[in-house]
């Protein structure tokens, strides 16, 4: 079966500007990075294991990715008093952004068909997009597993 997705972001393109509500719903906006190496990464639920697994990482090695230069923000479909329980629940200490319509995710080719426990639905595509100073694309990795997915990055980045 082929999964539908939308395009992905390739190496040296520059990403599409964003603005979204941060949990305490305030306005975010990645040229508030510019100049800054960002990771921006999409998951699907907050709160759920797999989401909890891959922010908590984040969370754990945001002082190795911040000495090396990294910026992160965490992108979901989820409306900000969702991402304040989850920051609260888990010590999150890193921007998590309420993309409620989802086009930012369209944007970064990080929405589309998945499966989902045998079936075909649509949604956030776990996806990571690392981004340079000037807010074009070093890396994008679509499809990816919470589990390791952090340790991976840091591997792949030199960090």
């Amino acid at each position: 079966m082929s999964l539908n997705l939308t395009n992905k972001l390739q190496p040296g393109t520059q990403a599409p500007d964003f603005t979204l509500r941060d949990a305490e719903g305030k306005q975010t906006s990645l040229a508030d990075y510019r100049g800054k190496n960002v990771i921006v990464y999409f998951y699907p639920e907050a709160a759920t294991p797999g989401c909890t697994t891959e922010a908590c990482d984040f969370r754990d090695n945001l002082a190795t990715f911040q000495g090396s230069g990294y910026e992160v923000l965490g992108v979901s479909p989820d409306a900000p008093e969702k991402l304040a329980h989850f920051t609260g629940d888990f010590a999150l200490t890193f921007p998590l952004l309420a993309d409620e319509d989802h086009a930012v995710a369209l944007a970064y080719g990080a929405w589309g068909e998945k499966l989902v426990d045998g079936e075909v639905r649509e949604g956030i595509v776990r996806s990571t997009v690392v981004l340079d100073p000037e807010g074009k694309v070093r890396l994008a990795r679509y499809q990816v597993k919470a589990q390791g997915h952090v340790q991976a990055l840091k591997d792949e980045l030199g960090v």
